[in-house]
């Protein structure tokens, strides 16, 4: 019986989403469970399996095309019978293609007998592409869908990302790369055709420049994902929508790199994850919210709807672009469990394994742009968040303490703001409470 395939609800403000790739064609069996299509929304991909076998009868809306929630997709047809007969189909035209392979051999009647044990070697070749290496290296969910569009072995790319991760780079590198021709070639030919020699060609002259006005080979056009998209048009409506200010101030270092070198063999042997900076400062954001409420609001019409829990975004810098996954109920976490969950969220967010789940309903966000080695920077609100902290790298500066300058890892903290709802005193205020709980770390243990 023909089952209809729909757009599933896609999550909280995601309305609809675009069909990324069709990975079964019509006329294909698919099982009970298997993926069938995959949708790109404006937050994460997602794939639309079957609930039930059948044959793929009618794919409805083609790759590109923008779908809304529950409009049909493709339509499966249902019955046993019909999927019985597209496997048996199936390998009957796997089994004559296993047949048909010593034919290349017998294709050739000119070649003479005796190079004919020279296809063995060729043979004895193929098993030299492990077929472990694309297991063993991981690969991009972007790297795998480019790798597979361009026709590439994903085993043959060499992984530059961390423990040898595939990325999309890689994959582009690797069709940019000149492709050499078979050295065997040309000996080949002169083995079985030597009389055929060509006489040596007169010199040509070369060939003039191109003119400087060509642009085509210097420029490079590509269409902006979804998801770029949507990081565009949430930019340019936050900066328009809200009134946005940001405030700095510095918080010196010391007394959390200290703690660090302290304890940190200790709490990776019993904890199992490395102590890090975002759980000191995720926890210093969470007393510093505390003191400062309104900071952890956002604006519902005429209304101000003040949050008393606390699910505190950590931007992470994917592929596909910036996205938010959020730490849940960060003021009931200890720093461990602050630190493994947010290296879950952000292996889960470059993988493209995020749930629409994980990346809605945040109050607040932390962004660290440090990482990358940023000095100084104004972020811009997650709306409808009202408030986010800006992380940036540490740095040894010249600083007076008591009278006297010494040298202190110091790092530059922002705090942009929506002015409707929060003052300026009250943003200032935030960053001198999140200053003073970093700067003395034990007082975070009597935070939440």
């Amino acid at each position: 019986m023909p089952v209809e395939i729909r757009v599933p609800a896609l999550g909280e403000s995601v309305v609809d989403a675009t069909i990324s790739k069709w990975l079964k064609q019509e006329g294909d069996a698919v099982a009970a469970g298997e993926a069938l299509v995959e949708l790109e929304t404006d937050k994460v991909n997602i794939e639309v399996p079957v609930e039930q076998a059948g044959i793929l009868t009618k794919i409805v809306k083609q790759e590109g095309d923008t779908v809304g929630i529950d409009e049909v997709l493709a339509i499966v047809d249902g019955d046993g019978a019909a999927t019985q007969q597209a496997a048996q189909e199936q390998v009957a035209v796997e089994q004559p293609a296993a047949d048909a392979a010593p034919e290349p051999a017998a294709a050739q009647p000119d070649v003479p007998a005796p190079l004919q044990p020279a296809a063995e070697p060729a043979q004895a070749e193929q098993p030299t592409a492990d077929p472990a290496h694309e297991e063993q290296a991981p690969v991009s969910p972007v790297a795998r869908r480019l790798a597979s569009d361009h026709e590439v072995d994903i085993r043959q790319v060499t992984g530059s990302g961390p423990g040898g991760r595939i990325t999309k780079e890689d994959v582009v590198r690797h069709l940019e790369a000149p492709t050499a021709e078979p050295a065997t070639a040309p000996p080949a030919q002169l083995a079985t055709k030597p009389a055929l020699a060509a006489p040596p060609a007169r010199p040509t002259p070369p060939a003039p420049p191109a003119p400087a006005r060509a642009t085509d080979a210097r420029e490079e056009r590509r269409p902006m994902s979804r998801r770029r998209q949507t990081i565009a048009r949430r930019l340019v409506e936050a900066q328009q929508t809200a009134a946005m200010l940001t405030t700095f101030n510095e918080i010196d270092m010391s007394a959390v790199m200290e703690l660090r070198k302290r304890r940190r063999d200790a709490f990776k042997e019993r904890h199992g994850v490395n102590l890090g900076f975002m759980s000191f400062f995720t926890r210093a954001v969470v007393g510093a919210l505390k003191a400062f409420p309104l900071l952890n609001a956002e604006i519902q019409g005429n209304e101000i709807v003040v949050k008393h829990y606390y699910d505190i975004g950590i931007a992470v810098g994917a592929e596909e672009g910036l996205v938010v996954p959020v730490l849940r109920d960060a003021d009931h976490k200890g720093f461990a469990a602050i630190e493994r969950e947010i290296a879950e969220l952000a292996g889960r967010a470059r993988d493209g394994a995020l749930t629409i789940s994980e990346l809605q309903g945040g109050t607040f966000t932390i962004t660290n742009g440090g990482i990358f080695g940023s000095l100084m920077s104004t972020p811009i609100l997650n709306t409808p968040q009202v408030g986010i902290l800006g992380m940036h790298t540490i740095q040894e500066r010249p600083v007076a303490r008591n009278g006297e300058i010494v040298i202190r890892p110091m790092m530059y903290v922002a705090l942009s703001y929506d002015h409707r709802i929060v003052d300026g005193s009250e943003a200032v205020r935030f960053l001198v409470r999140l200053k003073e709980l970093v700067e003395d770390p034990e007082t975070l243990l009597l935070e939440g």
